[in-house]
């Protein structure tokens, strides 16, 4: 494309380039929904459903840590080149996931796939930043829209076809919810190496590279006190403490560093906009809620409901329904009407009472009640998750567009990566409780049911689920009705924190969008800014 930055994309040009981007894009969201059906499969081969939310959060907070770097490299070095670096990285890490031999393994290499994923998910909403102003990118995002309704169709299915397949040509099923990424991934390098042609505005920067360490440094040791050392050590255990105050420490140091940082990874001043605050504060809501149901509905379905993870990948489907049609319709109003206030609030409201109705499933609740739950939750994903970022792109000037961006994605993903640690926390901490529980009640009520039972199973049975299915009669029912009693408290405790959402929501200040000629001129601007 030839077009010069000195005059707008047209609607024909906008498509071609939407075309890389949602190549791309496809490829980090279809990783996320293979990957949670099969993660039950994954788990029993290598004995680990104690760390199984580790394999999501290690994908997490290395996309959560890069995103804010990609941003600025992408300002050096242009959008297509790195845009491409993350594709490739996200590919190396998918195949050696495929090959991994046990859950240290796989994590790690989820870690290295989530680290192309936050250049995947990042640069997509900088670049539609960059071409298209405010008020015309809700249209355009209905297409994304469809790129998470195919992954939402093809993923969960493909990743339960896979998973319920002991092997295909030679190799482990689940390895191939992997593999699959690599033809993927080839036709997103050959397509945005035709398509994405973007206007470029070169902007020097120093990276700040202490920063970016201080920041990896700080979330990691957090997440560990959180997710790791407080569950198995227990909360005033030393290694608990120490990597907490870590944490804190290094979080100190960050924000000291980016006050002297001539150009902070996360410049601090951005906080003092109003709706940076709050957007950024709603993301980290959003994110926990989303991962939160993501990961858990699949393992109820799976374990309570002994679905296979084909039947599990197809009942996700209302869920990811939701997410798309509520996206889709809320960008087209934005677009119409350049009104989007209403839509974060009723979002975060109606995501607060799905998961509040998520904590009355039992183990005998109907598909189609199941169903009409899961479309609350993604329907308030759906009206929440662009929303914010277009209130937030409209609200900063241009040339903070990538940075600003970025910064958003950065806490939906650190909200996604402590989310998915704290309930799995809870889920992996209780679950012992209440199969204990639950089979000290059968003693006092049924004691012959447990006559020849060996109790030291139910150990096994907090790592490894395989075993359920041949418990006799009573003991398998009171085991699931504890697996229940957990998920009942895993959702409860995810309620709170978009109700909060809800509440901070109000206050999001509503300012007129941007047409197409006063983004054209803020970009000009800025580019004249950048040159000079």
């Amino acid at each position: 494309m030839s077009k010069k930055h000195d005059a707008p994309l047209t609607h024909k040009e906008i498509m071609v380039v939407l075309s890389g981007l949602m190549t791309g894009m496809l490829l980090a969201a279809l990783d996320q929904t293979i990957v949670s059906t099969a993660l039950k499969n994954i788990v029993e081969d290598f004995n680990g459903l104690n760390h199984y939310t580790w394999v999501v959060t290690a994908y997490l907070l290395t996309s959560t840590a890069s995103t804010p770097l990609y941003g600025k490299i992408s300002d050096l070095y242009g959008r297509r080149p790195v845009f491409q670096f993350a594709i490739v990285i996200f590919l190396i890490g998918s195949f050696l996931a495929g090959a991994s031999q046990n859950m240290t393994q796989l994590i790690f290499t989820r870690a290295l796939q989530g680290l192309g994923a936050g250049g995947l998910m990042a640069l997509t909403f900088v670049i539609i930043g960059d071409i298209v102003s405010p008020r015309e990118r809700g249209k355009y995002q209905g297409y994304f829209g469809a790129v998470w309704g195919l992954s939402s169709v093809a993923g969960p299915l493909l990743g339960g076809f896979f998973s319920d397949h002991s092997t295909i040509l030679g190799i482990t099923g689940w390895r191939w919810i992997f593999y699959i990424n690599l033809p993927f991934g080839i036709l997103a390098l050959v397509i945005t190496s035709a398509a994405l042609h973007i206007p470029k505005v070169k902007r020097e920067h120093k990276i700040d590279y202490l920063g970016a360490f201080l920041m990896i440094s700080a979330v990691s040791a957090i997440l560990m006190a959180v997710s790791v050392y407080g569950p198995e050590n227990g909360w005033t255990n030393s290694k608990t403490l120490s990597a907490a105050g870590l944490g804190l420490t290094l979080t100190l140091l960050f924000l000291w560093q980016e006050t002297l940082a001539k150009e902070p990874i996360l410049p601090l001043r951005l906080f003092k906009n109003q709706t940076f605050s709050l957007t950024s504060a709603l993301g980290f809501i959003i994110g926990a809620g989303m991962f939160g149901a993501i990961v858990m509905l699949p393992l109820y379905l799976q374990v309570v409901k002994g679905d296979s993870a084909t039947q599990a990948g197809l009942k996700l489907i209302p869920l990811m329904l939701g997410i798309v049609s509520m996206s889709i319709m809320s960008g087209k109003q934005i677009s119409a009407t350049g009104k989007y206030k209403i839509f974060p609030i009723a979002g975060a409201g109606i995501m607060t009472v799905g998961l509040l109705l998520m904590s009355t499933l039992t183990e005998n609740t109907s598909f189609w009640v199941l169903s009409g739950f899961a479309v609350l939750v993604g329907a308030g994903l759906g009206l929440s998750m662009q929303t914010i970022v277009i209130a937030l792109q409209n609200s900063v000037d241009f040339a903070d567009m990538g940075v600003a961006t970025s910064s958003n994605t950065f806490f939906r993903s650190l909200g996604g990566a402590f989310g998915t640690a704290i309930f799995g926390t809870i889920f992996s901490n209780r679950v012992a409780y209440y199969l204990q529980d639950g089979l000290a009640n059968l003693a006092s009520t049924n004691p012959q049911a447990l006559d020849g039972f060996d109790q030291s199973k139910l150990d096994q049975l907090t790592t490894n689920t395989s075993g359920i299915a041949t418990l006799p009669s009573p003991i398998r029912e009171t085991v699931l009705h504890g697996f229940v009693q957990t998920f009942h408290l895993v959702f409860l405790a995810a309620a709170p924190v978009t109700f909060i959402g809800f509440l901070l929501a109000f206050f999001l200040k509503e300012k007129p969008l941007q047409g197409s000629a006063a983004h054209h001129a803020a970009r000009s601007e800025a580019a004249g800014e950048a040159v000079g």
